[in-house]
């Protein structure tokens, strides 16, 4: 099939050429329909400018063996296509893999992992749910651009409601701390990270990880936000008790946000998280929120894809963690 050339904006507003993406799932089913079109499509992601061998660094078209390894002429040293890759050790078609790529990009919501054992037909529960944490940590970037301008930030709490606590005196929920940026009236980009507790050890980091340097970043008046100022940024204070505005009204973006990730949480998993996977939850909802307006999903397979070949191999007992894996099963989504 002849492919296009897509002229799309990097994460820098830079326009690149030569970024080919199915734009539909008849061309996606089309390009893919065979294990060959996928290897060749996991090549040209992972050397878009000629293999390069892992051992060696020679550059230049590597033998392909009978048993489908890439046998460097540099090194004569052998690796296989999708080692370092997400896709590393699978027993699956790589085709279902591409599949479960497109339905979770193509669906606004997400997908739970009953939904995507469905769909896909997969045997088991813990075979969808650890594909889709493996994607999960595809979808941030190391070097992601951190947030500019005018930021607000504040804290949000996750979980089953307790009784008798509210606010910044719960004790069971998930912490989740927010970063919104201000486009205007409206939202621009977002970053969400649990922390341990509201204390500045725990906060501060979160900002200094998340809002580059010197941007403005508005908060309320909590005693953990008081060191911004010294760590490099213009910090703006509103107490909130001291005025006649809610919250909500005072810090529009991070409120909204915070509402729109619970009921997302609620909607597409039913709630069902335990706090140790949180933070890939987050990850997925920041990967969704700031490509809302993209109209070509067919980019964010792309996207996604394209990370899938750098994060690296990630193995069930590693996602569920090794000390408890004899004990620990997959939350229900």
């Amino acid at each position: 099939m002849d492919r296009a050339t897509n002229f799309v904006r990097d994460g820098r507003g830079r326009l690149v050429a030569g970024v080919d993406y199915p734009r539909t799932f008849q061309e996606m089913d089309e390009w893919f329909r065979s294990d060959a079109g996928c290897r060749d499509y996991i090549h040209r992601l992972r050397w878009p400018d000629g293999f390069a061998c892992p051992h060696c660094g020679w550059i230049g078209e590597p033998w392909v063996t009978s048993r489908g390894l890439l046998h460097c002429r540099g090194c004569q040293g052998q690796t296989s296509l999708t080692a370092g890759t997400v896709f590393e050790g699978t027993r699956k078609p790589l085709r279902m893999w591409f599949l479960a790529i497109w339905f979770v990009t193509s669906q606004k919501n997400g997908v739970s992992a009953l939904g995507l054992q469905r769909v896909l037909g997969l045997g088991s529960y813990e075979t969808a749910w650890t594909w889709l944490h493996k994607l999960r940590r595809a979808m941030v970037r190391p070097d992601r651009d951190c947030l500019t301008g005018a930021v607000e930030v504040d804290e949000t709490y996750v979980g089953g409601r307790e009784e008798g606590k509210y606010g910044r005196g719960i004790e069971t929920k998930a912490i989740v701390a927010v970063a919104a940026e201000k486009s205007g009236r409206g939202i621009g980009r977002i970053r969400l990270r649990r922390v341990k507790d509201v204390s500045s050890d725990c906060l501060l980091p979160f900002v200094q990880n998340a809002v580059a340097p010197g941007s403005v970043v508005h908060t309320d008046g909590w005693s953990g936000y008081r060191g911004l100022a010294a760590a490099g940024y213009q910090h703006q204070v509103t107490v909130i008790s001291d005025g006649p505005e809610p919250a909500h009204e005072v810090m529009p973006r991070v409120h909204t946000v915070a509402s729109l990730l619970k009921r997302w949480l609620l909607g597409t998993h039913q709630g069902g998280i335990q706090h140790r996977h949180l933070d890939y939850y987050l990850d997925e909802f920041t990967f969704r929120f700031n490509r809302r307006r993209s109209r070509a999903r067919g980019l964010l397979f792309h996207r996604l894809a394209q990370q899938a070949v750098v994060v690296g191999p990630i193995p069930y007992r590693t996602i569920i963690g090794a000390a408890d894996s004899d004990r620990q099963t997959p939350e229900l989504e």
